[in-house]
């Protein structure tokens, strides 16, 4: 990860896991620079609060930040949440522990192409993958606590594996499930999706 120094907050980048959804250079194109051909992220250029909200609405994780005006530094949200992309991947949003790393923001591949895996390339528009961001809704009792740790662990050669408090919410944010343990599909074949239905073994996936 890239960091970029300001005078009262530092922005971090990690190309690994941007998925160029331009919510940063729409959000300031002062801040981050579009198309700029050296230094693009230009932390000096807006409020210390609007640096903060442009990184925590990157979907990615990619920008993070850490304030050195003693403001408070990003939380993990208040409500643990796996976001259904139609046709896209998987946004998630929590403590989330992945890799012997915390972070709180990730965009994780559910087409199986991406070879960034277990993070989302952009491959799903080059595969053409199609799968709802609405699929059915289940009647699942509400948790009684809904954030802390959440484990994120791409099985070999099978689906995400999730252990925690987490919603499953779809892209208009109905919630399709209630869980503290799930298998998500990541081959993208499965017939159950967002959940894992074994696909990935018929399929011979890798991952």
């Amino acid at each position: 990860m890239a960091v970029v120094e300001g005078e009262k907050i530092d922005i971090g980048f990690s190309g690994k896991r941007c998925i160029d959804s331009r919510n940063c250079v729409l959000g300031d194109p002062h801040v981050f620079v579009p198309n700029a051909p050296g230094q693009w992220i230009h932390p000096d250029a807006a409020s210390v609060e609007k640096v903060v909200a442009l990184a925590e609405a990157c979907p990615s994780g990619a920008i993070t930040y850490i304030r050195k005006d003693g403001g408070p530094q990003e939380q993990p949200p208040a409500v643990n949440t796996v976001r259904i992309r139609e046709n896209g991947p998987l946004a998630l949003h929590a403590e989330i522990v992945l890799g012997g790393e915390t972070s709180y923001r990730a965009t994780l591949c559910r087409c199986g192409a991406s070879e960034n895996k277990p993070f989302c390339d952009g491959s799903h528009t080059k595969s053409g993958f199609i799968a709802t961001g609405e699929p059915a809704l289940k009647d699942t009792p509400a948790l009684e606590v809904r954030n802390g740790p959440l484990t994120v662990t791409p099985t070999t050669n099978g689906p995400l594996k999730l252990e925690g408090n987490v919603e499953i919410v779809t892209g208009t944010g109905h919630t399709v499930d209630r869980t503290q343990r799930t298998f998500l599909c990541r081959c993208g074949h499965s017939a159950n999706k967002p959940f894992c239905d074994g696909s990935h073994k018929r399929v011979g996936f890798v991952g």
